[in-house]
């Protein structure tokens, strides 16, 4: 079943944390989480906001990123169908540092943050989740600030593909991403052209082909090791 066709109570139900709830504490989930619908281009939540839910992505893709004064953008990462953001700020109480803006039609589950710190209470195996989870995003950061100081256009797109397959944060992810090039070049930090440039080139490789309706994966190991 596509992500994108699945109800909201099918999409709690197939996250990657759900398993470890107990029936009474996902029956919780479900009663209090709802869903909202965010047109391309609008914001999930804004800079400066006071963070009031867990935020999950049922469809469409959703970049956090930031402005500066002068109105240059920076994107830290893109979150596909599945995954799920906004803890470390929800664990912090603290107003939100980055934009959520979403880079197409999408579709965001919100868990109050009362029934998340209720489930940070009472589900040991919720914890263990987030500990990785926030582990796994640490490590995400760090890569990018290496990719964005240190490597050229060329892999920082195979790079930007490549992480996009975790399967703790971004579980479920088949191997034809259906991201525009648009989307990979603001994602990658190139415009959509030179984005363009650099997928041919992954293409000549031999590590993906470009699809109608995304990018087909062929060899993820490859994309994580490329280097131009």
């Amino acid at each position: 079943m596509q992500t994108e066709q699945l109800s909201l109570k099918e999409a709690l139900r197939a996250a990657n944390w759900a398993h470890c709830l107990t029936p009474e504490q996902m029956a919780r989930v479900e009663a209090d989480t709802i869903e909202t619908f965010v047109p391309k281009g609008g914001y999930v939540c804004r800079k400066g906001d006071m963070v009031e839910n867990w935020l999950g992505i049922v469809g469409g893709m959703v970049k956090m990123n930031n402005f500066s004064a002068s109105g240059k953008s920076v994107t830290f990462t893109g979150v596909p169908p599945g995954g799920w953001f906004g803890e470390g700020s929800l664990l912090k109480n603290e107003h939100l540092k980055y934009d959520a803006m979403a880079l197409r039609d999408s579709r965001i589950a919100r868990m109050p943050a009362a029934t998340f710190h209720w489930l940070l209470e009472n589900s040991l195996p919720f914890t263990r989740f987030l500990l990785i989870q926030l582990n796994e995003r640490l490590g995400q950061f760090i890569g990018m600030v290496e990719n964005d100081r240190l490597l050229n256009v060329d892999t920082r797109v195979a790079r930007c593909l490549a992480s996009m397959f975790n399967s703790h944060l971004y579980p479920g992810l088949e191997p034809l991403v259906q991201i525009s090039q648009e989307e990979l070049g603001f994602l990658s930090g190139a415009s959509r052209q030179r984005a363009n440039q650099a997928l041919q080139l992954l293409e000549k490789q031999g590590l993906l082909s470009i699809d109608y309706c995304g990018i087909r994966i062929l060899d993820l190991e490859g994309l994580r090791r490329f280097e131009a």
